[in-house]
């Protein structure tokens, strides 16, 4: 049986977290409930937290599902050659109302001896952000071990970590090893690897509702921190109606798309591509059929799916693995 080919939406998986907020309802009309709602899943095959499709024939089936039926028409034939029947890539909106923990991810090797998972390289696309808002990302100068677990046992981190003050627009990109931390008053679009794997190195010393600080993984976080200076800022052209690259990794590429008016699209069948809407409103017409979004959505392009248009006013990000 042939896979029903037409564009892919999911059910948000929504994560209570002790520094989110309610941003994800009043910015991007996420159905929270939660006044401390940090997480908007958006597509994910992480274990215990697979997407499940909401839209069209394939409404109430699981994304792994989905893959394991038809994974060359899903993933696309590199894609599937490369990974098997994995979906590599998670995708997340996140609402920062307090500081997130100071943390690192390791690599593919590390990931994979630990936890027998993926590494974490990931990127940050700043949808908004609250008067001087900023972020941390990795060591101002070149840095040891000895010298990061000095400022850990005084409580002084911060003061060698680099922060950055950031706007709407901004994107990071964080290869693993990079020691970071979203900071307060920020909305972020997050594309990463599969993976949910993070070691907290430090959580400003705050308390839960009963009491309690969080787990640190200091000693594992050790050998997965690159101590070097690292520049993780991204800077990319916004020609309209293209495709304009902002990263291009080993595990994802990711463009910046303003939309005005029509663009036809063709794809080769190799990979998926995901669009997250970051302003405005457009549609995807394919046989004949039109399918809407608007800011905050995110839409998964099966490869099978090979020429379609998108028309309207929006930015979106355009992603999918080389």
């Amino acid at each position: 049986m042939n896979l029903k080919i037409y564009p892919l939406q999911f059910e948000a998986i929504l994560k209570e977290r002790i520094w989110g907020g309610e941003k994800l309802k009043t910015i991007l009309n996420k159905p929270i409930s939660s006044s401390i709602t940090g997480e908007s899943w958006e597509l994910s095959t992480v274990e215990g937290d697979v997407s499940v499709i909401v839209n069209g024939d394939y409404k109430g089936k699981a994304l792994t599902e989905l893959i394991s039926d038809y994974p060359n028409e899903v993933l696309g034939t590199v894609v599937y050659k490369r990974f098997g029947n994995q979906f590599p890539l998670l995708f997340k909106y996140l609402d920062a109302r307090e500081d997130l923990s100071i943390q690192v991810h390791p690599n593919d090797e590390l990931a994979k001896k630990r936890h027998n998972s993926f590494g974490k390289t990931e990127m940050w696309y700043v949808m908004q952000a609250d008067q001087d808002a900023r972020i941390i990302v990795g060591f101002k100068e070149d840095s040891s071990p000895k010298e990061y677990l000095d400022h850990l046992k005084s409580s002084t981190l911060v003061s060698i970590l680099d922060e950055v003050k950031v706007k709407p627009g901004d994107v990071f990109f964080l290869e693993t090893g990079t020691v970071h931390s979203i900071g307060a008053g920020l909305v972020v679009a997050e594309i990463q690897q599969t993976s949910d794997i993070t070691y907290r190195l430090y959580d400003f010393d705050r308390k839960d509702a009963q009491g309690n600080t969080r787990e640190l993984h200091v000693d594992l976080a050790l050998e997965a921190i690159n101590y070097n200076k690292v520049d993780t800022f991204k800077e990319y052209t916004k020609e309209v109606n293209k495709s304009n690259t902002i990263v291009d990794c080993p595990y994802f590429t990711t463009n910046f798309l303003p939309l005005d008016g029509e663009m036809v699209i063709f794809k080769t069948g190799e990979t998926f591509t995901v669009y997250m809407c970051l302003e405005g409103s457009f549609e995807i017409e394919y046989n004949k059929v039109k399918y809407n979004y608007k800011k905050g959505d995110t839409v998964l392009i099966p490869a099978a799916m090979n020429g379609f248009t998108l028309n309207g006013k929006a930015s979106i990000l355009e992603i999918y693995i080389s």
